[in-house]
């Protein structure tokens, strides 16, 4: 115990007097402040210029062709965000205003169900065309139905009334929950490949230059390889903690300026029994990941090594992180793959916890998945020190996964 207690302050000691991994901190913490810090300046450079000119001008958005009147003044109540004006040109000068910028889209009506569409670069987000369908089909069904013999004003009551629902959640609302889910999987993510990449970097320093067969000699292998692994994780979290950290502190100055739809609001609303399950998967995968790429960067000769031993290891944390995105973002997140990735130890981190945030999973799904994790980490913990242990007698050539276990197996 006094030789890991050792090994662990050294190695976190290492950490906090490494210049970049200040920087990066620093760094981080001080542009989240600066981005949620960014309304209230921008508030206060405009209070500052009192009544100076601001610009609220609007794109343009022309109508022609058939009943343009009737349909501009229709639009002009759909579209707020645009200013909707008759066209007084020909097609040819419209089609010469939306290439030079000065006329954002047009709409040219043959009909109240027909029109032609007219835009420079259709980005993938445009819906001008969906909330023009649905605004005509309001504009023609009411025509059908005052030549029907409808007054205008029934007509409007009718295509106007209000439907009233109210839905009640009875297991979990996955639109509240996605935000913090997507954020803790990219920082897994993240911490994972960052923090296991320099795990086994150091080890693989240690072994090139020589350390590792001096150090074998006066501590034991479980000793050096959990304070290693152990090291990184707190100098981890404790990054993670200084950047969300400020996040948090930030958020709750600046609240009045930040987020009126709640989807800011929603990523720092994170129900207590979501946290925890949020931190013991987090913890647990780093781990399981982190003692990985430390056995492996035992195993390499040469830091030029490195990236292709720890390959197979990122290739295998990749394809979870992207089963877990891709049922993310198709908003099913109870399939059977998913379900078999919740008690793999390699993929369960991501995928577990994503489903417990964002459908309902019954308790002893959650307990076995655990269990199952803490198992492999302690497993694989305790072998890669004993791959620690051989590495130091394995040089020259990258060596093949049958001389590791030969070796283990006489060690």
């Amino acid at each position: 115990m006094g030789q890991f207690g050792k090994i662990l302050k050294f190695e976190l000691k290492n950490y906090f007097t490494n210049k970049v991994f200040v920087g990066v901190t620093v760094f981080l913490a001080v542009a989240i402040a600066v981005v949620m810090f960014f309304p209230r300046i921008m508030e206060g450079f405009q209070k500052e210029e009192g009544s100076t000119v601001t610009d609220t001008s609007r794109p343009v958005m022309l109508i022609a062709g058939e009943n343009a009147e009737a349909v501009s003044q229709a639009f002009s109540e759909a579209f707020t965000n645009y200013e909707v004006k008759m066209a007084d040109g020909n097609m040819e000068a419209v089609k010469e205003q939306i290439i030079a910028g000065e006329v954002e889209c047009a709409f040219v009506m043959e009909s109240l169900t027909a029109y032609t569409y007219y835009v420079n670069n259709l980005s993938m987000y445009d819906s001008n065309t969906v909330i023009a369908d649905e605004v005509l089909q309001s504009i023609y069904r009411m025509s059908a139905m005052i030549e029907g013999g409808i007054s205008a004003e029934e007509a409007g009551a009718i295509l106007s009334v209000q439907m009233e629902h109210e839905t009640m959640k009875l297991g979990k609302d996955q639109m509240e929950n996605f935000f913090y889910t997507y954020i803790m999987i990219f920082a897994l993510y993240m911490v994972i490949l960052l923090y296991g990449q320099m795990v086994a970097t150091n080890v693989a320093t240690e072994k090139s230059s020589r350390a590792m067969e001096v150090l074998i000699t006066s501590a034991k292998p479980a000793s050096m390889m959990f304070g290693k692994v152990l090291a990184s994780c707190l100098a981890g979290f404790i990054q993670l903690v200084v950047v969300f950290g400020t996040a948090l502190i930030c958020y709750n100055f600046n609240k009045a300026y930040l987020d009126e739809t709640g989807v800011i609001a929603s990523m720092f609303n994170m129900p207590i029994d979501l946290f925890v399950y949020m931190l013991i998967f987090f913890v647990l995968g780093f781990l399981i990941y982190a003692f990985m790429f430390g056995a492996v960067g035992s195993t390499a000769s040469k830091l030029e090594d490195i990236n292709t031993s720890v390959m197979p290891i990122t290739m295998l944390f990749v394809v979870g992180f992207m089963v877990v995105m891709f049922s993310m973002t198709a908003g099913n997140v109870d399939t059977i793959l998913m379900k078999v990735c919740s008690f793999i130890p390699f993929t369960s981190p991501m995928a577990m916890f994503t489903r417990i945030a964002m459908t309902t999973v019954p308790f002893y799904e959650i307990v076995i998945s655990i269990i199952l994790l803490i198992a492999s980490v302690i497993g694989i913990g305790l072998l890669s020190a004993k791959i620690y242990r051989v590495g130091v007698l394995l040089y020259g050539t990258p060596p093949k996964l049958g001389a590791i276990i030969k070796a283990i197996r006489k060690a």
